[in-house]
């Protein structure tokens, strides 16, 4: 086990383990630094600066996520001088782009809004410029407004680290910087795969779920847990609830394994079928060629009945079992239990495998 090392944040005096940064102390001790480009899982790289600090001895303010700690330490995180500086960044932050709350997508939930309220800023000192980029909105699952984007790599790093997509980079240099796939195409033309893990991770209205828009507003939104269907992995996912329909779906790293808040394409996005008019909710029973509606009770007692005729008549075997990936392993250990204890057969086959 690694040796601890003592550092003071704030005029306290902390144990750390060597090799973590400022950031993760004080997070881990409850002292709150503020951050935009920082997300957990992925490389540390200091692009947004927010979470600047003081350090005793240091000839400028350090980015805390990226430094780190060392035996002595002495560490500020809450003088005028960084408070300053904070101020600073955000108010470029805002001045550089399109960030207007009232149609934003992300209002309520968004990362520099919180930050501008958080530091008091009423308005930045700089005149508002937007970029004057096109909206994204070629494919029927994520839009892209890049005049919100502030450059701060969430979504590359995503892409490229937890995914491992690899669709992701920075194109272009300066004030002309930029986020996209390859050749500066959008996504349809690319190699997406359309996880929506960008999405997820942008801290701001740059990279949003369209299926969302205009359905609800963050602080309307009830999120419930659950696991995904579309296969036995059993990812869990929180489906965003609003009037009774599923909104969108994202994902929650605290939940943990075994997708630590990743989806696939399915999992996000292949959610209409719950609220299809064409679904089934009732059972159905063929009568003089016409199927007709029944009460759950009627049509297990037709299942039973047919199901022990058939075996009566021709055997257990002549009874094949085919069950589904939609349903949960539990649910298929059931189904196969039931098709070999029950019934008597090993007739069963499961549609994943085929």
């Amino acid at each position: 086990m690694d040796k601890k090392i003592t550092l003071t944040i704030d005029g306290r005096e902390l144990e750390a383990h060597p090799g973590q940064t400022i950031l993760e102390v004080a997070r881990g001790n409850g002292i709150f630094i503020p951050t935009l480009c920082h997300y957990s899982k992925t490389t540390n790289v200091g692009a947004c600066r927010v979470c600047m600090v003081e350090v005793k001895g240091a000839r400028s303010l350090v980015a805390s996520c990226c430094m780190p700690i060392s035996l002595g330490m002495e560490v500020k995180t809450d003088t005028k001088t960084v408070r300053d500086a904070q101020r600073l960044i955000v108010e470029l932050l805002w001045a550089s782009g399109d960030h207007n709350c009232l149609t934003c997508e992300q209002n309520g939930s968004c990362e520099l809004q919180d930050l501008i309220y958080w530091l008091k800023i009423e308005k930045p000192r700089f005149d508002i410029k937007s970029p004057g980029y096109a909206l994204e909105q070629t494919n029927a699952m994520i839009a892209r407004d890049l005049n919100k984007c502030v450059l701060c790599g969430r979504c590359i790093r995503a892409c490229n680290e937890i995914q491992v997509n690899e669709i992701l980079d920075f194109s272009m240099r300066g004030s002309h910087a930029k986020v996209g796939p390859a050749f500066d195409t959008d996504y349809i033309q690319s190699e997406c795969y359309f996880c929506g893990e960008c999405a997820d991770v942008c801290p701001v209205g740059a990279i949003t779920i369209r299926q969302a828009r205009f359905a609800g507003r963050p602080w309307e939104i009830r999120k419930v847990r659950t696991t995904c269907t579309y296969c036995g992995v059993g990812c869990q996912m929180d489906l965003n609830i609003h009037d009774g329909k599923i909104v969108k779906v994202t994902g929650n790293r605290d939940y943990g394994p075994p997708n630590e808040g990743s989806l696939c394409v399915k999992g996000r996005f292949g959610m209409d079928f719950v609220h299809s008019p064409d679904r089934l909710k009732t059972p159905l029973i063929r009568k003089n060629g016409e199927l007709k509606e029944a009460s759950w009770d009627e049509a297990y007692t037709y299942i039973a009945e047919k199901l022990s005729a058939i075996k009566q008549a021709n055997g257990p075997d002549s009874i094949v079992g085919f069950s589904s990936a939609r349903a949960t392993n539990e649910e298929n250990y059931l189904f196969q239990k039931f098709m070999r204890a029950v019934i008597g057969t090993n007739n069963v086959d499961h549609c994943a495998r085929l």
